[in-house]
């Protein structure tokens, strides 16, 4: 704690001031940078600072360990309608339909509801697809401009609220409204979600069934590390940068909840200055990343898991190219550099970047054109060749070393494959999974993408190609294949469903099938209940 916590103040009052005075307070804090991220400045308002520090929960019990959670839990899991509902990119959405999968074993009916582009991946996996509105493409170019969820000016603010707008409001019928094509009801009983579905937790409370958080980033208040989207100089502040982003995106969509609210589920609407925020912390939360790489922050509470990378291993059944795995054959491993989704202003210019780099090192490359356009209108030479649509998990066992943007699911296959790693950070989370590789010795400090040059590149390929870094890589990689993501995601998943669960009508399940023998089945499936740590 810094001194001034225990000093005489100002008796504020934080939730009983007026919004404008709330804002002023919390504007004398932070500053939007260039980077999209917010930086939090403890020292220019102690007052402020203060009150809302009084929002820190104090802990009491201990977490238990995910992977032991079964074994210790005697409840029986019943099968469940459950609805996924994921905000955001191609790299959002896979390691949900991994979890789908494994829900799926265990027989209950899983709809994953997203973006209409993702209707071919999701259906391509086994799983029920479910249209949610907002194309993936606009949200990472609006993401690109504002370098993160928080708008850059006043410009980007409609534009916010109206790509939000659309996302919150069809998150109720992903849950409620009948298949799309065979026509099949389908209301849940359970929602699981990730964090930027903001119309999640309202749902699920008109409904009355339990919501369980899962997400690629970090989002619950922490002293251990700063919100992945703040930048906060004192580590003291690092708790405090969570409310603060929490109130920032919370006042940027309060309008728009309370209208779904009152509009579409019958409920009250939220004051413009609560204690819910827009927060998940009094949620049930599991982060899909390796503790291996980031542990389990100490002062998060027993409703939070680290599981572990989720991976949905669509490379074991790839068959590449033949031109491609001739190409890969004839030379040394490459270096792999690709944006996956991330939009490029200049992306003729980044190419030539690449291309130099390249050369410099005297390194072969694998360049990936993703939707930026890497390599499009250039004459590449031999010793680099140009892909697409290739999944990571077979490539990257193939190259020495990758250069990415630095998504979660990118980040997290690059690790597994032993990959030597350098994140050139557009937006959000990307700074955070660049700096923890960085840290933990994985690759070289990040390059924002604004920054990227051939000699910056250069170097961080020389700095990927040191021995002992390879080394590490290797080291972290046995770790990573040591853990089941998706098997301990599933199991905190039925470890923190409540014991009396909501089932759905019985005139709701009679309309489910009209033939005698289904219905008779169904019944029959009611009642019938599997420990939450069997196969079916």
């Amino acid at each position: 704690m810094t001194e001034w916590i225990d000093t005489q103040r100002p008796d504020l009052k934080f939730d009983e001031l007026s919004g404008d005075k709330q804002k002023q307070l919390v504007a004398d804090l932070v500053k939007i940078q260039r980077d999209g991220t917010v930086k939090v400045d403890i020292e220019k308002n102690a007052p402020a600072v203060s009150e809302l520090l009084k929002l820190h929960p104090t802990l009491e019990g201990s977490s238990p360990i995910v992977d032991d959670v079964v074994s210790e839990s005697k409840k029986l899991i019943p099968r469940l309608k459950i609805a996924i509902l994921v905000v955001g990119t191609r790299g959002d959405v896979q390691p949900f339909l991994a979890i789908a999968r494994r829900l799926q074993e265990f027989g209950h009916h899983v709809r994953l509801a997203t973006h209409t582009n993702f209707r071919n991946f999701v259906r391509s996996a086994g799983v029920n697809f479910y249209p949610l509105a907002g194309d993936s493409r606009e949200l990472a170019e609006y993401m690109t401009r504002n370098r993160g969820f928080i708008p850059s000016g006043p410009g980007e603010i409609s534009v916010q609220r109206k790509h939000l707008k659309v996302i919150i409001e069809s998150t109720l019928p992903a849950c409620t409204e009948p298949d799309l094509e065979t026509g099949m009801p389908f209301r849940a009983q359970a929602i699981i979600a990730n964090a930027p579905a903001y119309g999640h937790t309202h749902v699920a409370e008109a409904l009355h069934v339990p919501l369980h958080i899962f997400f690629t980033m970090p989002w619950t208040p922490t002293n251990e590390f700063p919100h992945p989207l703040a930048r906060v100089p004192q580590n003291t502040g690092y708790w405090l940068s969570y409310i603060i982003v929490e109130l920032l995106i919370w006042w940027g969509i309060r309008g728009s909840i309370n209208e779904f609210r009152r509009k579409k589920l019958n409920l009250p609407p939220i004051a413009y200055f609560s204690t819910y925020r827009g927060s998940i912390s009094h949620l049930p939360t599991a982060y899909m990343w390796s503790p291996s790489v980031v542990p389990k922050p100490k002062d998060w509470g027993p409703l939070v898991d680290v599981v572990g990378y989720c991976f949905l291993d669509r490379g074991f059944k790839y068959q590449p190219e033949e031109l491609v795995l001739k190409w890969i054959q004839k030379g040394t491993k490459p270096i792999y550099v690709g944006f996956g989704s991330m939009p490029l202003a200049e992306p003729q210019r980044t190419t030539h970047i690449i291309l130099e780099a390249l050369k410099d090192t005297g390194q072969r490359g694998i360049i990936d054109r993703g939707l930026g356009g890497l390599g499009n209108c250039t004459e590449l030479p031999e010793d680099v060749l140009l892909i697409q649509d290739c999944p990571h998990d077979w490539l990257f066992r193939h190259c020495s070393a990758v250069v990415h943007h630095g998504g979660a699911g990118t980040t997290s296959t690059g690790l597994r494959a032993g990959c030597p790693t350098t994140i050139v950070p557009f937006f959000g989370d990307q700074f955070f999974w660049g700096e923890t590789t960085h840290q933990k010795g994985l690759g070289p400090a990040p390059i924002p993408i604004s920054q990227l040059n051939p000699t910056h590149l250069s170097n961080a390929i020389n700095f990927m190609l040191q021995p002992e870094v390879k080394y590490r890589a290797i080291e972290i990689a046995k770790l990573i294949d040591s853990e089941d993501g998706v098997v301990a995601a599933v199991n905190a998943f039925h470890h923190h469903l409540p014991s009396e669960l909501p089932l759905p009508p019985a005139s709701e399940e009679d309309e489910d099938f009209a033939n005698p023998l289904q219905w008779f089945l169904l019944k029959v499936e009611k009642w019938c209940c599997v420990p939450c740590g069997l196969r079916l």
